[in-house]
C-alpha cells in the first residue's frame, strides 16, 4: 500500500517576538546587538558552536511553512473548503433505484465533459489553495478508461499538499483495478451496497453483481486500504430490516459501515414515508447492542455521525442529511463531469469551470500541455494562464460566498429542482439547463429586435419596451445566482447615474454655501463618499461583478431654493431640467467607466446614492426632513442590450435609444 499522503499543514499562525526569540535561541543562533562576549561567557568559547544549522522540528517546520488558508474557499460562514469531489463520468453500469430513474437520463456527447488535462487542471487549482482530499465519484468512476492513469497524475499532487485520494464506487470491477490504484494513490474507498441479499441486489440495482462487490471489499482488506466504508441506503420496507446484518460486517472486518437516510433527487420517486430516520435506525440497532456508543468524529467536518460497539473492529455511521443537517460543518465542493461547480449537493445553482478553459485555443493548448515556445510566444503563455486561472478563481470565489448557511430540509428538498443523483457528475436532463436557462444566455434586452414576436404595453412617458424573458438572476425556483460573464465580450461601458436631496427647512441652504456645517465641507466630503462607494458596489450589492473600474467621475452642487429649476443643459430630443424644491437642495451625478464585460450601471447608483447619504448624515443636526429621491439611471453605454438615454427631464424621463 502506498504510504500516507503527507504535507505541511496549512494553518494561520501568529508568532509572538517572544517565541521568535525562544526559537532563535534553541537554534544558538546570537541575537541581534548582543555582544559575543554576553553570548559566551567561558573565556575560550567555541567560535562556531553549531557549523551547521539544526533541523527544525516537524511543528516548528510546519510553523515556517504554514499559509493563510485561500479566500476563494472560505464562504460567509467562516467555511474552509478543503474536500473536492470531482465526478469524472456520467455512466455507471447500474441502475439503482434511488439514484437513477428507471428509464435511463440522456447522456453528454464527450465533448462537453471534462478531459484528463481539464480534471488534473482543475485538481491542481483547488490544490494551491488549501484543498487536502480529492474523492472521485460519478456515475461510476471505473468506468473511465484511463482511471488508473488518472489517479497516478492525482498523486503526484502529494507535493503540493494533498492528502487524501478516495474513490466512490459501486465495486463491479474495482477489484480488478484496485491494487494499481492504491500503488498510484488511492487512500480511500467508498462502496455503494443496499443489501446482502443477492435477489434484493438485482431489483434494487436492475442488475446482477453482489459477489463482485463482496470480492472488492476482501481485495481492499487485503490490501490495507486506510479508510473502506460501505454506504447503505436504508428505505423503509425495502432494506430497512438488514440493518443488523450490516453491523455485523463490524465484528470481524475494520470497516465503517454508514446507513445514508433516503433523499430526493429527480426521478427516484422518493416520499417521507419510504424514508428510515437516523433516530429511528439508531433504536434498531440498540435493541441488540444497547451498549453501542458514539465514537469521536477524527474531525469536526465529518458527515457520519459515528458509533462503535465494544469488541467490534469496525464501526457503524449515519449520514443524516434530510434530519439532522451537518452543513454547519460542511467543508466539501463538487465538480461536475461536465465541469460545472456545485457548491452544495441540495443546490441547483452551478457555474462552468470548462467553459473558462476553452475561451479561446490558446488556453485549450496551456490545459492541454501540448504548446510550446516555437508555437507560442512563452510570455504571452504565461500572462494567459495567470489570467486564467485569476478569473477561475474569482469565478470559484464568488460561488463558494454564495453558498447557504444550511440547505432545506423535509417538505422543501422534494420539491426542488435538482439533477438525478446520477448526474451529479453530468448535464440536467435534454428539456433543462444549468439555472434554468441555456448557457451564457444573454440578459433581457431594453430594446427588442424588430423581429421579436412578443411585445408588452410601454408605460406611460417611456419609450422602454421590457423584454418578457425571466430575470437572469434568479433560477427557477426563485433563487438568486451570479450570471455568467464568461461568453461576454469586452467593449468600453459607461453609466451616468443621478440623484437628489432636498431640504425640508431653510437653514442647511446657507450653512452649505458659506461652508459653515460643522461638519465641514458637505460637497467635497459627498463626491469623495461617492468615488469611494463606486469601487466598493461588489461588497455591496451581493450579485453585482467586481469590474475594474477606470474613471469616476462624480458632480455635487447645489440648487438654490423655490423660485425657478436649473437647467442642466440641452439634450437630444429635450431638455435635462431639475428643481431645487422650496428649500433649495443637492443635486448629484456620477458617472463611471470601464473596459469590461458588464455594465457600470451599479457602479453609478452605488456613487450616487452613496454621496446623498453623505450629505444627508452632513445636515441632519439642522435639518431631520430632508428627503432623497431620483435615484436613476440616466445613460448607458457599451453592452448588447445597446445604448440609451433619458431625453425628457429626471421625473419623467423616457428612454431614447442612441445610435
Amino acid at each position: 500500500m502506498a504510504a500516507p499522503l503527507r504535507s505541511a499543514a496549512r494553518q494561520t499562525f501568529a508568532l509572538h517576538p517572544a517565541a521568535l526569540r525562544r526559537a532563535a535561541a534553541a537554534s544558538g543562533a546570537p541575537r541581534r546587538g548582543t555582544a559575543t562576549a554576553a553570548a559566551h561567557p567561558h573565556p575560550h568559547p567555541h567560535p562556531h558552536p553549531h557549523p551547521h544549522p539544526l533541523p527544525l522540528s516537524p511543528r516548528r517546520e510546519a510553523v515556517r511553512n504554514a499559509k493563510p488558508f485561500s479566500a476563494f474557499l472560505t464562504d460567509n460562514f467562516k467555511r474552509q473548503h478543503t474536500y473536492l469531489r470531482i465526478s469524472i463520468t456520467e455512466k455507471c453500469n447500474l441502475r439503482c433505484v434511488y439514484c437513477m430513474p428507471e428509464e435511463g437520463v440522456p447522456l453528454s456527447p464527450e465533448s462537453k465533459l471534462l478531459t484528463t488535462p481539464e480534471i488534473l487542471h482543475i485538481a491542481n487549482l483547488f490544490v494551491s489553495q488549501g484543498v487536502t482530499k480529492i474523492r472521485l465519484t460519478g456515475g461510476e468512476p471505473t468506468i473511465r478508461k484511463d482511471i488508473v492513469e488518472l489517479v497516478a497524475e492525482l498523486g503526484k499532487l502529494r507535493a503540493k499538499g494533498l492528502k487524501e485520494i478516495a474513490i466512490t464506487s459501486n465495486g463491479l470491477v474495482l477489484a480488478r483495478k484496485l491494487e494499481k490504484l492504491v500503488e498510484g494513490g488511492l487512500t480511500g474507498v467508498n462502496l455503494s451496497l443496499d443489501t446482502l441479499e443477492p435477489w434484493k441486489f438485482e431489483i434494487m440495482t436492475r442488475r446482477k453483481g453482489l459477489e463482485n462487490v463482496l470480492k472488492t471489499v476482501d481485495k481492499a482488506l487485503e490490501l490495507n486500504v486506510s479508510s473502506l466504508k460501505l454506504n447503505c441506503v436504508v428505505m423503509k420496507g425495502v432494506n430497512d430490516y438488514e440493518i443488523p446484518a450490516f453491523v455485523e460486517l463490524t465484528k470481524d472486518k475494520p470497516i465503517e459501515v454508514r446507513f445514508i437516510e433516503y433523499m430526493p433527487f429527480d426521478g427516484n420517486k422518493w416520499n417521507e414515508n419510504k424514508m428510515v430516520s437516523y433516530a429511528d435506525m439508531l433504536v434498531r440497532i440498540k435493541q441488540d447492542h444497547p451498549d453501542l456508543a458514539r465514537a469521536p468524529d477524527p474531525s469536526k467536518n465529518e458527515t457520519s455521525k459515528t458509533y462503535h460497539i465494544p469488541g467490534y473492529m469496525g464501526k457503524v455511521g449515519f449520514i443524516t442529511s434530510m434530519t439532522h443537517n451537518f452543513c454547519g460543518t460542511c467543508n466539501r465542493l463538487r465538480i461536475t463531469s461536465d465541469g460545472n461547480l456545485k457548491v452544495c449537493l441540495f443546490g441547483d445553482e452551478e457555474v462552468s469551470l470548462r467553459d473558462m478553459m476553452r475561451t479561446n485555443p490558446l488556453r485549450k493548448l496551456i490545459v492541454d500541455g501540448t504548446s510550446s515556445a516555437a508555437e507560442v510566444d512563452a510570455e504571452a503563455l504565461e500572462m494567459e494562464r495567470a489570467k486564467m486561472e485569476r478569473d477561475m478563481l474569482e469565478v470559484i470565489g464568488v460561488a463558494v460566498k454564495g453558498k447557504k448557511e444550511k440547505h432545506a430540509g423535509i417538505g422543501e428538498l422534494e420539491h426542488m429542482k435538482n439533477r438525478p443523483m446520477i448526474l451529479i457528475g453530468g448535464p440536467q436532463a435534454a428539456h433543462s439547463y444549468v439555472h434554468g436557462v441555456p448557457p451564457f444566455s444573454p440578459p433581457p434586452r431594453l430594446f427588442p429586435s424588430p423581429s421579436s414576436s412578443t411585445t408588452l404595453p410601454s408605460p406611460p412617458h417611456s419609450a422602454f419596451t421590457p423584454h418578457p424573458r425571466r430575470l437572469t438572476h434568479l433560477t427557477p425556483t426563485g433563487t438568486a445566482h451570479m450570471v455568467p460573464l464568461t461568453a461576454k465580450p469586452v467593449s468600453s461601458r459607461r453609466a451616468v447615474a443621478v440623484a437628489r436631496v432636498l431640504f425640508s427647512n431653510p437653514t442647511p441652504y446657507p450653512l452649505i454655501v458659506s461652508n459653515s456645517m460643522k461638519k465641514g465641507d458637505v460637497l467635497g466630503v459627498a463626491r469623495i463618499a461617492g468615488i469611494m462607494a463606486a469601487k466598493k458596489t461588489p461588497e455591496i450589492v451581493p450579485l453585482c461583478h467586481g469590474v475594474m473600474v477606470e474613471g469616476v467621475e462624480v458632480v455635487v452642487e447645489l440648487l438654490p431654493p423655490a423660485t425657478a429649476t436649473k437647467v442642466q443643459g440641452e439634450e437630444e430630443g429635450g431638455k435635462r431640467e431639475v428643481a431645487g424644491g422650496e428649500f433649495g437642495g443637492v443635486r448629484i451625478e456620477a458617472t463611471v467607466t470601464c473596459e469590461g464585460k458588464t455594465g457600470v450601471e451599479m457602479e453609478a447608483l452605488v456613487a450616487a446614492t452613496a454621496a446623498g447619504l453623505t450629505v444627508y448624515d452632513m445636515c441632519k443636526a439642522v435639518d431631520r426632513g430632508m428627503k432623497m429621491e431620483g435615484v436613476r439611471v440616466v445613460e448607458k453605454t457599451g453592452g448588447k442590450s445597446g445604448d440609451w438615454r433619458v431625453v425628457d427631464g429626471e421625473e419623467r424621463g423616457s428612454l431614447k435609444r442612441v445610435g
